[in-house]
């Protein structure tokens, strides 16, 4: 059952009121998932109109060479730390390489340094436990989920996008409304708070639309349908027509909340000295099926439709000059240092970023280098292996980058393009430029060297036994180099097999509870849910190893007739709970559910509670 409802209080209470003048800019950045370049009409898609977004589109800077990475997670990480994800931690979306380096400071905690209030609202997806939760991390209000989308493995079970409990300071609340709108109103709540109190803010607003489940409000469903329906894209088919429905109309919703916003932002005289930043996270996800707006690939490619998005930055007190297009080739890892120079923070301790300011460009003082060279790369998703492989695909790797310099791309170190000539990356010309091809891969050895002994250093996936969280929850999504994300894997009862990388904060006692489903879902360990959806499994014993190892073969792991670390599933048992002392310091949680004859999955949630000290 869902907890009591928090209805975010009336915008219009406070509206009106007369909110002083701060010296130092707000910053507001907002970031949609999944909406790539095309999926704006100023850029000329031909369903979707974003009359908003098109407003905001003429009154700003637009980096009109602008890249982050194929995938989310990376994504985020580099924007709020303006490092390469190589160096940062977070190179993947799951598989327990989605966490920033828990010493790496974050966007939040340089702003917060500076007497910023800091928020977050939306889609975190780096890191559910701590250390590595938003308000471990410098926001001092969140309203957030943890992982991919909404209905994924660690949130909470059963969201569907409407009267969704999400985590609210640490503590699960369910809000009233469409999840968009609610993340849009926390966000008008805080920066309001914020200013009544003469304090800048930095808000951090990430929505989980139009990232899948497709789930769109049905007024914005059906004004996309009309729009499919009239003859003029009869060449599309229905099936895709559907989507589109359902994937446009999320962007819809998107839209008229940005202009909600604005008309906030106007409304409370905080428009001016707002920075005000929109971007989105990866490339279209179905832009080749319909409009691409003249570029090949999509999300998860490293096609220019992977990774190319729009970014708009606003501020009208800023002297920036008169609205326009700014070229040269930018990136994600660009937009901290730019935003610590705009409001004039120098953080605490000496900081060397991947990216580059670029306030003296958006002030028309200078020029992006002609000559920069970019790199794009992420670690690929795990394979279909049940168990984990220390050569697993998620190893990020040089030769699956992206190179960019000037026209040129160099993909997988094995292909060329030359963008003047050839946008949509048909005709591999690696063969007949050489003295691009060196120059290229000269950089991208010389990349590869800085980021290579740290790009594949997993991160433990909780810290456990602290005062900040105690009980852990963990869940199946950090389980290293296996995927198992979404909570519809865990219906159909996925036979896969994972360990989760832990440290022990403090030696002592602690309880260990096994579950296939989530404490608030309450189903039994072999059996279905409540509701009698979900797959029964014929689970008849449960197992538990811990060890300072890491790759461990199912051969190896003949002390489970230990006492107490097997115990037997009864049909009604919904957890299984070991009890036992653990020593301080790095281990390998593994976890085993086992049918009559055979290991079948591990526990997709254990939850770990420090009892007192050992005896």
């Amino acid at each position: 059952m869902k907890n009591k409802v928090r209805t975010p209080l009336f915008i219009g209470v406070l509206a009106g009121l007369s909110l002083s003048v701060i010296a130092r800019p707000n910053v507001l950045v907002i970031m949609t998932d999944d909406q790539g370049y095309p999926e704006i009409s100023a850029h000329g898609n031909p369903v979707l109109q974003t009359p908003n977004l098109d407003r905001l589109h003429g009154q700003s800077l637009r980096l009109s060479d602008y890249h982050v990475a194929p995938m989310c997670t990376p994504t985020r990480g580099q924007l709020l730390t303006g490092l390469d994800a190589a160096r940062n931690g977070a190179v993947n979306v799951s598989s327990g390489r989605a966490l920033i380096r828990a010493e790496v400071p974050i966007m939040a905690n340089y702003f917060g340094d500076a007497g910023y209030s800091t928020g977050v609202f939306g889609k975190w997806h780096l890191g559910a436990n701590y250390p590595y939760r938003p308000q471990d991390r410098g926001f001092q209000e969140s309203v957030w989920y943890p992982s991919s989308s909404i209905p994924s493995v660690p949130a909470y079970w059963g969201n569907d996008y409407f009267d969704d409990v999400y985590m609210h300071n640490g503590k699960e609340k369910q809000f009233k409304g469409y999840c968009t709108d609610v993340f849009f109103d926390e966000a008008k709540l805080f920066m309001m708070e914020s200013a009544k109190k003469n304090k800048p803010f930095m808000c951090y607003l990430a929505t989980n639309t139009p990232h899948g489940p497709f789930i769109p409000k049905e007024e914005d469903r059906k004004a996309i349908a009309e729009v499919l329906a009239q003859p003029k894209f009869d060449h599309l088919n229905d099936s895709l027509k559907k989507r589109l429905t359902l994937y446009l109309g999320m962007i819809r919703n998107i839209d008229w909340n940005m202009g909600e916003l604005m008309k906030f932002l106007e409304d409370e005289n905080l428009a001016k000295d707002t920075i005000l930043i929109f971007k989105t996270d990866n490339g279209s996800l179905l832009g080749p099926q319909y409009f691409n707006a003249g570029m090949r690939g999509k999300k998860t490619e490293i096609w220019e439709g992977g990774h190319r998005v729009p970014c708009f930055i606003r501020w009208p007190k800023g002297g920036l000059g008169k609205p326009r297009d700014i070229g040269g080739l930018t990136q994600v890892q660009d937009i901290l240092p730019t935003l610590l120079d705009l409001c004039q923070i120098k953080p605490k301790k000496k900081t060397t970023f991947d990216g580059m300011s670029l306030a003296s460009v958006l002030k028309g003082k200078k020029q992006v280098s002609e000559d920069r060279i970019l790199i794009i790369n992420y670690s690929r998703m795990p394979g279909f292996s049940n168990y984990p492989s220390p050569h697993s695909q998620t190893q990020m790797r040089a030769d699956q980058a992206a190179v960019l310099w000037k026209r040129w791309r160099l993909l997988e170190d094995r292909e060329l393009y030359d963008l003047a000539s050839d946008p949509l990356q048909k005709k591999n010309v690696i063969g007949e430029h050489p003295e691009v091809v060196t120059k290229m891969r000269k950089h991208l050895n010389s990349w590869w060297d800085g980021v290579k002994d740290l790009a594949n250093e997993a991160q433990n996936a909780a810290i456990v036994g602290t005062q900040y969280e105690n009980p852990t929850k963990l869940s199946a999504t950090e389980w290293l180099d296996v995927f198992v994300d979404q909570q519809g894997q865990i219906r159909r009862g996925v036979l896969k097999n994972g360990y989760w990388l832990i440290d022990v904060a403090r030696a002592g006692k602690y309880e260990i509870e096994l579950r296939r489903w989530p404490k608030e879902a309450d189903g039994t360990v072999s059996g279905t849910l409540p509701d009698g959806s979900g797959t029964a499994l014929p689970i008849n014993q449960a197992m538990l190893f811990i060890s300072g190892h890491n790759h461990l073969k199912i051969s190896e792991k003949k002390s489970y007739q230990f006492e107490g670390l097997t115990k037997r599933v009864n049909p009604k048992d919904k957890g299984v709970t070991f009890t036992m002392n653990l020593k301080k310091g790095p281990a390998a949680l593994h976890t085993w559910f086992k049918g009559r004859d055979e290991l079948m999955l591990s526990a997709y949630y254990v939850y770990m509670t420090r009892k007192g000290d050992a005896r």
